[in-house]
């Protein structure tokens, strides 16, 4: 397995992925974005094909082996300050996950990482994760940090045996084929 750059050729599998680490909700606001005869994953693919944003194939890692994308890393710098000021301007649902984003301004934002099924248990996770850490150091940042559903109990796991420690939460508000309840969970780990 190897941590290679993303490319706008993996635009169909990072909105698959974004969309699975996002719990559902990528897929939600996209089908408010879609134009005629656009699936709300076609949407994802456009955006991941994009030059510019976040969610962007510039901002992605893949984990590949034998030719076979097995997971995905979206991470980059947060900005600091993180001003917050149009937060209304958001759709409510996201706008918890904001508010945590802003709890660490100037950190090394993990925006989402995720594995396709059939290839968890194999580290990959933990190798992208190692990925970030790199990126991290590489852009001089001494904070790490991301957010998850308290109540995705594997992947809470895994971050906190991987040093990350909760340092804020907000209640996850409700949308169709939400995967999970409870909190948002900001964790952060020092480098």
């Amino acid at each position: 397995m190897v941590i290679i750059n993303a490319s706008k050729e993996n635009a169909t599998e990072l909105a698959y992925l974004i969309n699975l680490a996002g719990e559902g909700i990528p897929a939600y606001l996209w089908q408010d974005m879609a134009e005629e005869n656009e699936s709300p994953l076609d949407v994802g693919k456009r955006r991941a094909a994009r030059e510019e944003g976040s969610f962007s194939y510039h901002n992605a890692k893949i984990c590949v082996e034998n030719h076979a994308l097995l997971g995905m890393l979206i991470s980059y710098r947060q900005p600091d300050p993180y001003i917050i000021d149009d937060i209304l301007e958001y759709p409510e649902l996201v706008r918890p996950l904001i508010e945590l984003e802003a709890r660490a301004p100037g950190s090394w934002y993990i925006n989402a990482i995720a594995t396709y099924k059939e290839h968890r248990g194999k580290g990959v996770a933990s190798m992208l994760l190692a990925e970030a850490e790199a990126l991290a150091k590489h852009h001089s940042c001494k904070l790490m940090s991301l957010i998850v559903a308290s109540e995705n109990n594997t992947a809470y796991l895994l971050y906190k045996h991987l040093g990350f420690e909760a340092k804020a939460s907000l209640a996850i508000i409700p949308y169709p084929d939400c995967a999970h309840g409870g909190n948002w969970v900001l964790m952060t780990r020092k480098i």
